[in-house]
C-alpha cells in the first residue's frame, strides 16, 4: 500500500470519526447512557501491511454515580463489512457528572483496506457510505456497558476519486 493510499484511508478514518457520536446503552436502576464520542485519532506504527490508529473515545457521565471499568472493545464497520477493530485494558472511572478520555489501538487489516477501495469506488456513485461504529466499556456489576454509533456519511466526490 503506497503512502498515498494510506494518507487517503487516514483522512477517511478521521472523516469517519469527526462525524461519529456514539451513544451508550442505559444503565440499570433508570441511569442515564453514558455519552461516548471520538475525541481524535493518530496514526500508530503498522505492522505487514496493517494500518493502525490511536482512537480517543471521550466518555461523559451523566449520572451521580460513577462508572468503574476494566478494559474497552471497539469495532468499524464500512459498507456492512468490518473495518477496523480495537481492544485495550486500561481500566479507570469515569467520575459522576465527569468524563474521562480512553485511549484504543485500532487495526485496519491489509485484506480490509483492499476491500473498502473497492467499496469506495462504488460509493462514488451515490457519495454515500454507510458505517457503524460500536463498542463496549467492561466492567461493573453488569459486566460493562455497551455503545453504538450508525449512520452514512457524505464522501466528499475529490477524495473518492482519487483512490
Amino acid at each position: 500500500m503506497t503512502a498515498s493510499c494510506a494518507s487517503r484511508f487516514v483522512r477517511l478514518i478521521l472523516l469517519i470519526v469527526a462525524l461519529a457520536s456514539l451513544g451508550g446503552c442505559a444503565g440499570m436502576f433508570g441511569h442515564d447512557p453514558l455519552r461516548v464520542s471520538v475525541a481524535g485519532i493518530e496514526p500508530l506504527a503498522g505492522q505487514g501491511l496493517e494500518m493502525r490508529f490511536n482512537l480517543k473515545l471521550r466518555v461523559q457521565n451523566p449520572n451521580e454515580s460513577p462508572v468503574d471499568f476494566s478494559g474497552v472493545s471497539v469495532e468499524l464497520d464500512l459498507n456492512g463489512k468490518q473495518f477496523a477493530t480495537g481492544v485495550s485494558d486500561q481500566t479507570g472511572t469515569v467520575p459522576r457528572f465527569g468524563e474521562t478520555v480512553i485511549g484504543v489501538p485500532l487495526t485496519v487489516p491489509a485484506f480490509a483496506a483492499v476491500r473498502q477501495a473497492f467499496a469506495f469506488a462504488d460509493s462514488a456513485q451515490s457519495g454515500q457510505l454507510p458505517y457503524v461504529l460500536r463498542g463496549r466499556l467492561a466492567g461493573g456489576i453488569t459486566g460493562g456497558t455497551r455503545f453504538i454509533d450508525q449512520g452514512t456519511l457524505s464522501l466528499p466526490a475529490g477524495e473518492v476519486g482519487g483512490l
